[in-house]
């Protein structure tokens, strides 16, 4: 044993108590520690009577503490029914407990295998798990099916969900290629590239000389009328020239 891993337990206690509040106690204070965690499906914020209610079934997991935990040894794991569960549950509980510990290996392990344990109660949450009835084993293998079924339909859509979403994400990535890469330059794409840019411009004169000459006829005939209404009638032209006639004298 070491200061360094006497600290390191009683730091994971500290975090365990301001988890689980009431549901933590220590049973040993002296080395080797030894923690319960009451663990229930539904969490109903210390209410007694809801969570009898609500929960069907519950247990509290004991860990032992070894000196060299969580370095060099696993806990030492039990499990005690509260509510609901059989002796095969426990069994079966116990075991998940267990490879959970051993998943998380030379780091403090407590409250993953909390989380492990509460998860199955929670997806266990019935009444009659308790049962040893041949008809209440029926009703929970076929229950147990089911949520197997369902998980694996879970499972499969999300795998497809990310097998879709790596289809599009493999399009974008060739669709940010081709524009990174452009366009290879061969004769071929050149002359017809040519052909068309050519055609373009073609074109672009030929708009510009006809706006050209349809502003060139609109300037002309402008000019015409301009011309028009400033030029004398031939009456204007004579009376300039000899003075204005009396119309009343003739």
């Amino acid at each position: 044993m070491s200061d360094q891993h006497l600290e390191e337990q009683e730091m994971e206690a500290e975090a365990l108590a301001a988890i689980f509040d009431t549901a933590f106690e220590i049973r040993s204070s002296e080395q080797p520690f030894v923690w319960a965690v009451k663990l229930v499906p539904v969490d109903c914020g210390g209410d007694a009577d809801e969570e009898e209610v609500a929960n069907h079934v519950m247990v509290k997991l004991i860990a032992d503490i070894p000196l060299d935990y969580p370095e060099e040894t696993l806990p030492r794991l039990e499990l005690e029914i509260i509510k609901g569960l059989s002796l095969d549950n426990k069994k079966e509980l116990l075991r998940l407990a267990n490879e959970e510990a051993e998943a998380n290996a030379g780091m403090p392990a407590i409250f993953a295998v909390c989380e492990a344990v509460r998860t199955w109660l929670a997806d266990n949450n019935v009444k009659g798990l308790d049962d040893a009835s041949l008809h209440a084993n029926m009703m929970r293998k076929a229950k147990e099916v089911e949520r197997r079924e369902a998980q694996a339909s879970q499972q499969f859509e999300s795998q497809k969900k990310k097998e879709e979403m790596s289809q599009a994400e493999k399009e974008e990535l060739e669709v940010r290629k081709r524009r990174e890469e452009g366009t290879p330059v061969t004769e071929t794409t050149f002359a017809d590239w040519w052909d068309k840019f050519s055609a373009e411009m073609a074109q672009k004169k030929e708009d510009i000389r006809a706006a050209a000459a349809e502003d060139c006829k609109d300037k002309k005939v402008a000019n015409a009328a301009a011309i028009m209404e400033e030029r004398q009638t031939g009456f204007q032209i004579f009376s300039d020239k000899a003075g204005v006639f009396n119309l009343e004298k003739l």
